[in-house]
């Protein structure tokens, strides 16, 4: 297939083109960090999609900070919401045979221990301004196949983490941290809220996942990408602490702290399953050695 990414040059966006060109797949790229069009600018992304001519899209590119979404909800909105928008009508017009658009668990927000495992059925209840922005790129996704016959598989992805990720998400975070702590000498920790639980996938199964719905999805449906077990944060730090070369203690920062924090995230991928065949293969013990190994490296470069 010939396939174009947007967003490429993101943390998603790099495992997903080396997966897509290991599995033969004629792959261009486009990203604002490296000279591609702004997807906020519609007649920019209309040409560079136009130029690319891609049987299929995968649109990753938007605004990926949750919490930086509370001091900046306009151009969290822009990006997610105006942004798919101006992509959505770029790939009707270049008559693009399937999008994958990607969205986020967060459209489901605050759920209760009841409404477990979500499904792609459960209400959605956005919390963060984020949360809100892909909830209205979710459905511009479904109005681009239900009004123009556009063939977009919407994808409501849940917490992945792997190696390269930035250190604006929680494990990732958590590692960069404990890698600073090891090469610093330092002994605190500083830490946010660890009692939230999510689903945690590996960034090489998720973006397995992305290519199989291109292939087999049906447009028009939602497919949640997760692992379907949820585990603390609090867990995910004593797997990352444990793996340490130092002792260290965890202190609280208020900094860190979310304005609202959403307790508990677990998802179903039994359509996905059923649609693909796909199943999560990576442990989540070895993608946090991955990962922390990575930071490591990181900061000692």
């Amino acid at each position: 297939m010939r396939a174009l990414v947007t967003g490429a040059g993101g943390f998603v966006g790099r495992h997903l083109v080396r997966h897509l060109t290991e599995a033969g797949d004629e792959v261009v790229t486009t990203d604002p960090a490296h000279g591609g069009a702004d997807i906020t600018d519609p007649a920019a992304i209309a040409a560079e999609v136009a130029a690319a001519g891609p049987e299929v899209v995968y649109h990753l590119a938007g605004w990926a900070d949750v919490g930086g979404s509370w001091a900046h909800p306009v151009e969290a909105f822009r990006a997610n919401a105006e942004g798919t928008l101006n992509v959505l009508s770029a790939c009707q017009a270049a008559g693009v045979q399937r999008v994958v658009a990607v969205s986020s668990a967060d459209v489901y927000g605050k759920v209760r221990p009841e409404e477990l495992p979500l499904t792609e059925d459960s209400p959605l209840r956005p919390a963060s301004p984020y949360a809100a922005s892909k909830v209205a790129a979710d459905y511009l996704g479904l109005q681009a196949w239900l009004g123009h016959g556009l063939p977009v598989m919407r994808v409501r992805a849940f917490n992945h983490l792997g190696p390269g990720q930035a250190d604006k998400f929680l494990a990732s975070a958590l590692a960069s941290r404990i890698a600073g702590a090891e090469r610093d000498g330092r002994q605190v920790l500083s830490i946010g809220d660890l009692s939230p639980r999510r689903d945690f996938t590996d960034v090489r199964d998720v973006v397995r996942a992305y290519r199989l719905l291109a292939e087999r999805g049906e447009p028009g449906e939602a497919y949640n990408v997760c692992s379907g077990t949820d585990l603390a944060v609090q867990q995910v730090a004593d797997v990352l602490l444990g793996l340490s070369e130092a002792t260290l203690r965890l202190e609280t920062d208020p900094d860190l702290l979310r304005p609202v924090e959403i307790p508990v995230l677990r998802g179903s991928h039994a359509k996905l399953t059923a649609a693909t065949g796909w199943e999560p293969e990576i442990a989540i013990e070895d993608t946090l050695a991955e990962l922390l190994a990575d930071w490591r490296t990181r900061l000692t470069a």
